[in-house]
């Protein structure tokens, strides 16, 4: 559902907080933006979202709230599913391991579990534009890091995500 900046403005709070939950699933982010409408163009929209996600950081459960709002990848074939059946709603984010070799989808797979079973959440990256090699390459870089490295890592990725979500939801991108 796409829809203008000011027919956002004027949603209902309940209706503004629902659609914002499908671009992150942080309910805390999600009021906080609601709570800052009306906004005067997408930048200021997003300047908005960016401090909404600063105050949402301070809180851990925040956090994995947001984190809470991706499919997890479980299994070689739920990954290459996953890939492919998130290309229209999310409009090519993850695409690159679409093609990915089986080789390089089982060690994704298997690095994402390694990753959650480190940390306690699952690996989050800005996938548009990268390769399934490009992301298993940046998952084993991390992997080494500790917990609370991660969760500054992975509320860095998930801000990136979450903006280009708002862009495409105000068809901004």
């Amino acid at each position: 559902m796409k829809l203008s900046l000011q027919q956002f403005n004027h949603l209902a709070p309940a209706d503004a907080t629902s659609l914002l939950l499908t671009c992150c699933t942080s309910t805390a982010w999600a009021t906080e933006l609601v709570s800052n409408r009306p906004f005067t163009d997408i930048d200021n929209l997003l300047t908005h979202s960016d401090n909404a996600w600063q105050q949402a950081q301070a809180n851990e459960a925040n956090l994995l709230e947001a984190f809470d709002g991706h499919p997890q990848i479980g299994n070689v074939d739920s990954l290459k599913e996953k890939y492919r059946n998130t290309q229209d709603s999310a409009a090519h984010e993850q695409s690159g391991a679409n093609d990915a070799e089986d080789e390089v989808s089982a060690a994704l797979a298997q690095g994402n579990q390694d990753y959650l079973d480190k940390f306690g959440f699952i690996f989050i990256v800005f996938a548009t534009g990268k390769s399934a090699q490009q992301m298993l390459d940046l998952l084993l870089a991390r992997l080494p890091n500790d917990r609370a490295t991660e969760l500054v890592n992975a509320a860095a990725e998930q801000n990136k995500i979450t903006r280009l979500r708002l862009q495409k939801l105000l068809g901004a991108a």
